[in-house]
Order: C-alpha cells, then sequence, then structure tokens
C-alpha cells in the first residue's frame, strides 16, 4: 500500500498531469477535486508548454511521426519524440482537455501525411502501434475511427496479437506491438462502446499476453527479453511487466472484473523493484529529441514511474 509520505512526494511541486492521476488513482479523492487538476493540464506547466509549439498547421515539428525534413539514415542517437503523433499521444495521456486543440483534427487532416506513402492523417498507415495511437488520439479529438479499428480486427495475426512487421512477413506476434493495439482497442472499447468484433479481437489479443504471464516466452517459460523489467518515462512504445499490468488494471476497471491470476508473476517482479522508501526509480529514458524534458535521470526516484507502480500494487491487492 502506497505511504502518505510517498503521496505527499508524489504532490510535491507536482505537474498537473500528474497531479490530477496521483488525486484519481492514489488518493479516491472525489471526482470534481481531480478533474479540476485535470482541468489545468491545458493552461499550466508541461501541457500548456507543449499547446504551444504547435504548428499554424496544426502538426507539431512538421511532420506527422518524424519531425519535417528528418534524416532516417543520419547519425541522430534515437528517434525524435518531437512530431505531431507523439505530442498528441502525450498531450492526451496527460489528460489535456480536447477543446484546448480547437481545429487540429481538421487541420491535420488537410495538412498532414504519414512518412509511409503519404497516406491521409486520420486513415492511419500499416505501423500497429502508430496505428493505435492514431485510434486513441482520433477518439480523443473527435475523429470517426470506425475504419482504424476494423483494421486490427482484419491485422491480426493467428496466435492472437499484432506485430508491426507483418508487412515485412511476420507472422508471429510482438508483446510491444500486441500491447499497444490492445490501447487502442480498449479506448476505443471505453468511448463507444466497441463492435463485437472489436471486443473479441481485444480478449484474443489480452489473451496473447495471459497465457505468456505477460513476460515469459511461450515455447521455453524464459523471459522474453531484458526489456520486461526495464520501468522508464515516458512509455514511448516499449512494452514492460508495468506498462502491460497497467493496462491489465485499466481493462480491469472498465470491464469490472477482478484482477486476472495470470499477472501475478508480473505484478511480483514489479513489487521487486520497489524501492525500501515505497519508490520506484527511473531506468533512463528513450534516446531521442524532445521537447523537454518530463522525467529524471537514469537511477533517480520517478514521480511518474512511481504513479505507475503504486497504482498497479494498490489494483492488485485490493482486487
Amino acid at each position: 500500500m502506497v505511504t502518505t509520505a510517498v503521496v505527499e512526494w508524489l504532490l510535491e511541486d507536482a505537474d498537473p498531469a500528474l497531479r490530477w492521476k496521483v488525486e484519481r488513482d492514489l488518493l479516491h479523492e472525489p471526482e470534481e477535486v481531480w478533474k479540476a487538476t485535470k482541468a489545468k493540464v491545458a493552461t499550466e506547466g508541461f501541457g500548456k508548454r507543449l499547446l504551444e509549439l504547435q504548428d499554424a498547421d496544426g502538426q507539431w515539428a512538421g511532420g506527422a511521426y518524424f519531425p519535417g525534413g528528418y534524416d532516417m539514415r543520419g547519425a541522430e542517437a534515437g528517434q525524435p519524440w518531437t512530431a505531431t503523433t507523439w505530442t498528441l499521444t502525450t498531450l492526451r495521456e496527460w489528460g489535456t482537455d480536447a477543446a484546448a486543440l480547437g481545429r487540429t483534427a481538421a487541420l491535420l487532416a488537410e495538412n498532414s501525411r504519414w512518412d509511409y506513402d503519404g497516406l491521409p492523417y486520420w486513415g492511419g498507415e500499416v505501423d500497429c502501434c502508430i496505428n493505435a495511437m492514431t485510434v486513441s488520439n482520433g477518439l480523443w479529438l473527435g475523429v470517426d475511427v470506425h475504419d482504424n479499428v476494423a483494421w486490427f480486427v482484419e491485422h491480426q495475426l493467428e496466435d492472437g496479437g499484432w506485430n508491426c512487421e507483418w508487412v515485412e512477413g511476420a507472422t508471429r506476434s510482438s508483446f510491444h506491438s500486441t500491447l499497444n493495439s490492445l490501447k487502442g482497442l480498449l479506448d476505443y472499447e471505453v468511448a463507444t462502446g466497441g463492435t463485437e468484433e472489436s471486443k473479441e479481437a481485444r480478449k484474443q489479443g489480452e489473451e496473447y499476453l495471459l497465457k505468456r504471464n505477460l513476460f515469459r516466452r511461450l515455447s521455453t517459460g524464459e523471459p522474453v527479453a531484458e526489456w520486461v523489467d526495464v520501468f522508464r518515462y515516458p512509455l514511448r512504445w516499449q512494452y514492460s511487466v508495468l506498462n502491460a499490468a497497467d493496462y491489465f488494471r485499466r481493462a480491469a476497471l472498465h470491464d469490472g472484473t477482478a484482477p486476472e491470476p495470470r499477472v501475478e508473476e508480473a505484478v511480483g517482479r514489479i513489487e521487486a523493484q520497489r524501492q525500501p522508501d515505497g519508490t520506484w526509480v527511473q531506468a533512463g529514458r528513450h534516446p531521442g529529441r524532445m521537447w523537454f524534458e518530463v522525467d529524471v535521470a537514469a537511477g533517480e526516484r520517478s514521480k511518474w514511474v512511481t504513479l505507475y507502480g503504486a497504482r498497479v500494487l494498490e489494483w492488485w491487492d485490493n482486487g
């Protein structure tokens, strides 16, 4: 259980993007309290700064997924995180009021094209993770994403998950691609009720991860890779047991169900990284250009990672 000292530390000088989640998920404040804090995301701190960086054409950094003019063959370390899709995803995950984005959805429909084949922005492209963010961001901004969701049903692999490399011939699912696809499908279901096809696709995708206890290879039972235990913020596209368990927390709350027993081992790995003072440390963010830093350096106590870890453990313990 999260201690008073940890909660006080989380709230100390906290940006509204973090504070409202602590109020809702750990303090269980009345809705009017955390919603009042959430409303400040667009007018204060991190959220306000990102909104002010938007281009006149509705994009950020002049591009859809990569900044305009970005050379993917260049020597820059890591991919940049400043273009439209990543900025929109960040603003949405922070809880920014869609009204603060004004005509952004329409402007992107007019002006933004994917790096892949110049496809129209809201139509999505061929990458599962990109398309999942497009679904979630579109729902947030009032775009009709029904066809985008149908794409996930059509492109679900035989083993129940998804793989962004399907276009290159991949037939086995990826932990990363599957989790990101599930996030988009869950957002669609929360917002619209979903379709029978999308709900079945979500359940099959969840089963793909649950069969593997969220971190094991089905073939050997061994951890699929070291990254399952790498806890970092911002989350970006990368899979970890913390990222996955937080998804299953949200899915269970939406479904009104108890925690799935097959998540237990993953929760144990999350708990194992909790420090004696009840916090979690930052593993180090993904390399690449950012608009500005939003969390601490590697090895330091992270308020964002601690929020995720604490609310997963509370959900599990109270389930």
